[in-house]
């Protein structure tokens, strides 16, 4: 598969946002995706938000490896974030996000207290890559549907102040890629999940390669979800194939309909109906200084 670039003009003006809006908050909140919690880390995350207290949000644990997310969620306490692991689309874990900035920002509400400001509002900034579900979490919090979200990268294009009581305000933030994909193994698995728009892929390419990986690393789901059992130097297009075949996508002449069977492929691992999977480990050891995104 060719290399991976992927950096829509709005995602620049939401760098600026972002830098325009840091002194206005009091932390920042970064949404991952307990799946790939390294690719799904934005390296200039760090640069534009420095000097704020953080809170780092394992989302879709629902559709990870738990064993693999506790050792994610005990790298990242161990960077000294606060973390928090949900599944924003059904709402578990979400009701622990008050206490949780509330206990990140105990010092600074101390001195509130002290001045006689108790009540005064926190205002916290939500930022992540594309659909990782920034704005699913933040209507679960809120409690109603207060930021635009939908199913796919890109559909929230500006900031939005979402008050969501208990004088709490979040700032909801365009999902932001960077301009350049130094691993391109990072950037296939932001694909694999949808973090990059389909439109500009090749759905079947990347299929393929989706295949290649879950027979290498999970061949068990693909013999319970297609009946195949990957063979000694089949590739992605082969497995595919065969899937097809087993799901009777066929065209004129008795050819597989790839193109079908790639889209299916894709929507069943996103949706979890393929089983639960980390596509990454957290590193070995802890970084000297907060996030290092190439330890």
């Amino acid at each position: 598969m060719q290399d991976l670039h992927y950096f829509p003009g709005h995602m620049k003006k939401t760098q600026r946002a972002i830098e325009e809006s840091i002194k206005k908050v009091d932390a920042v909140c970064e949404i991952l995706d307990a799946r790939i919690p390294l690719a799904s880390r934005n390296p200039d995350i760090d640069t534009l938000t420095a000097g704020k207290p953080r809170l780092i949000v394992l989302n879709h644990v629902d559709q990870a490896d738990g064993a693999k997310t506790k050792l994610w969620a005990a790298y990242f306490r161990g960077c000294g974030y606060a973390v928090m692991e949900t599944a924003a689309k059904s709402g578990a874990g979400v009701k622990n996000f008050v206490p949780v900035v509330r206990a990140l920002l105990a010092e600074k509400l101390q001195r509130y207290a002290e001045k006689g400001q108790v009540g005064r509002t926190i205002r916290v900034m939500v930022v992540g890559i594309p659909n990782v579900g920034k704005s699913t979490f933040i209507n679960r919090v809120a409690g109603k549907t207060r930021a635009k979200a939908e199913n796919r990268p890109g559909v929230t294009r500006s900031n939005q102040w979402v008050n969501v009581g208990g004088a709490l305000e979040l700032l909801d933030t365009p999902g932001i890629l960077w301009p350049k994909f130094e691993d391109q193994q990072a950037a296939l698995k932001l694909a694999f999940i949808g973090a990059i728009r389909d439109e500009v892929m090749d759905l079947e390419e990347l299929a393929c390669s989706l295949m290649a990986f879950l027979a290498e690393e999970y061949p068990s789901c693909l013999e319970e979800r297609y009946q195949i059992v990957p063979e000694e130097g089949e590739n992605g297009y082969d497995l595919l194939i065969r899937a097809g075949r087993r799901r009777g996508f066929l065209i004129s002449g008795g050819e597989v309909d790839t193109e079908r069977m790639a889209k299916i492929l894709m929507d069943e691992f996103r949706s979890g109906k393929l089983g639960r999977f980390t596509l990454e480990y957290p590193p070995q050891k802890l970084p000297e200084k907060g996030f290092d995104y190439d330890a």
